[in-house]
């Protein structure tokens, strides 16, 4: 009884549903799309780190994120090289370089240098070509979204990057940079000789470990190693370089409060959709408590009604973000909505109607019966 009494007061009046379910979805759209573009912008921020394939990274002393370091001597790879529980270590180099277009102009890129033999740090993704093509003299692999923004039309074009001759010899899919800056994938010799560092010199060192071995106590020891360097297990660098970018630049804190005030702004909405459903059925529940109804039972009519709200405004405004993060794909900044977001917009949206609701429950409980026999 108590759903069919909330089912007819919502659908009763159709445009009164409509401008209820569109205030649901439209909190529900905001508060997903912001913390979607915060969860897709971390992600970006650690996308290589995340995709390395290393469990621990040695850097120059003060590294404040991935993207900036000062140059490392070869020699100091040898050390790691010689402890039993290192499988595997890799040369590894980021830089910024000057990328010149085709058609003119001139655009900042990222370059990457990678040891193949390892393939620690390297490209995933791949749509187009294969990563052996990049032992071809200034062979490199770049991501197939920045192809109009850095004048690329098709594989096996020639480029010139710090004015030296390169070939983009394959195209990877999903490898954004979060800067303006694309990243360029070569091998570490190319990237090296590119970017004119000293026959000896790299940005990081990249050591994937053998199975089972306690990386908190491999930390440890390569400190000993390495005491005017630094080094962070990937976890650890992950998030050093995901606050720095989020927090220290106020990126993700703007981000962050966009989310809060979205919330805020559909809490409102909400409340005075919900508020104006509840006053235009005042004579329905001045009947029912007539009748001798308690405030139990209208208390969780209203509740109800704030339920069945939540469900199919939850519903379009969820569908809704779907297609935006599916359309933002092809998009520099992606919208990200894994299922635990997705599941907690859900609570956050019952919550909310639930809260909503309340607002105008007083109003109802202390409506005078009276009201019926005045006509209201």
């Amino acid at each position: 009884m108590i759903l069919t009494i909330a089912r007819q007061n919502l659908f009763h009046d159709k445009l009164r549903l409509v401008v209820t379910l569109t205030g649901v979805a439209f909190a529900v759209l905001l508060v997903t799309v912001q913390i979607g573009l915060f969860i897709g912008f971390t992600t970006t921020i650690s996308a290589v780190i995340d995709h390395s394939g290393a469990d621990m990274w040695i850097a120059s002393r003060g590294v404040k994120n991935f993207d900036i370091a000062q140059p490392l001597k070869e020699r100091l790879i040898y050390r790691a090289l010689a402890l039993p529980p290192v499988e595997e270590a890799g040369r590894f180099l980021i830089r910024f370089a000057d990328w010149k277009k085709p058609n003119g102009g001139q655009e900042s890129v990222q370059l990457i240098g990678y040891e193949k033999e390892t393939g620690l740090g390297g490209p995933w993704g791949l749509v187009k070509g294969n990563k052996e093509a990049l032992s071809i003299e200034g062979g490199m692999i770049m991501d197939q979204l920045y192809m109009e923004q850095l004048g690329i039309r098709q594989q096996g074009q020639y480029v010139e990057i710090n004015n030296r001759r390169a070939k983009i010899v394959g195209f990877t899919r999903g490898i954004r940079s979060f800067t303006t800056s694309p990243y360029i994938f070569a091998t570490f010799e190319t990237a090296r000789e590119i970017c004119r560092m000293e026959p000896d010199e790299m940005t990081y060192i990249l050591l994937r470990l053998t199975p089972g071995t306690s990386q908190e106590q491999m930390k440890r020891q390569l400190a000993g190693l390495y005491p005017q360097h630094d080094v962070f297990t990937t976890d650890e660098f992950r998030t050093k370089t995901q606050m720095y970018w989020m927090f220290n630049t106020g990126a993700g804190t703007g981000m962050l409060i966009a989310a809060f005030l979205g919330l805020v702004v559909g809490t409102v909405v909400v409340a005075q959709t919900l508020y104006a459903t509840t006053m235009d059925h005042l004579g329905e529940f001045a009947t029912i408590k007539a009748m001798g109804a308690p405030d139990s039972f209208i208390y969780r009519i209203i509740l109800t009604q704030a339920l069945i709200s939540a469900f199919f405004g939850y519903g379009f405004g969820m569908g809704i973000s779907a297609i935006l993060a599916d359309l933002s794909e092809y998009t520099a900044m992606p919208i990200l909505i894994p299922q635990e977001l997705a599941l907690g917009m859900l609570a956050l949206t019952t919550i909310m109607c639930t809260v909503s609701s309340c607002i105008s429950i007083n109003k109802v409980l202390h409506i005078d019966p009276a009201v019926v026999f005045r006509g209201r």
